[in-house]
């Protein structure tokens, strides 16, 4: 449903919601068919397009590395940076974040939590 990761997909779609999607597979011996709502948000260089670095914009802080390396922040959908640690920042919780440097070769966009 997205890069970043989601406890639920509650946090992406309500029931009833009518959403666009791509069949991904059609398995004809089991009888299922595979969509997918991800690629359909535009690759990594399609999202990236709308930032700059040098800017602050706002994120919502996804996961806390377990050895407190950073904390992943979903800038859209489908991109995620990797700011550096800081304490009492809670999955789910709004932050504005300094985009520090976009590193199109790897795909990695590295943040700082803007107080």
């Amino acid at each position: 449903m997205s890069v970043s990761r989601i406890k639920s997909p509650y946090e992406r779609f309500e029931i009833g919601q009518n959403i666009d999607v791509m069949v991904k597979d059609v398995d004809t011996e089991k009888n299922r068919v595979s969509f997918t709502y991800k690629e359909l948000l535009g690759t990594w260089e399609d999202n990236i397009k709308d930032f700059k670095q040098g800017t602050v914009v706002k994120g919502i802080a996804k996961e806390t590395e377990k050895s407190k390396n950073g904390i992943f922040v979903e800038l859209t959908p489908n991109l995620v940076g990797l700011a550096e640690y800081k304490d009492n920042i809670e999955y789910g919780q709004d932050v504005n974040v300094y985009i520090k440097k976009i590193i199109p070769e790897k795909k990695k966009v590295k943040l700082i939590i803007y107080d």
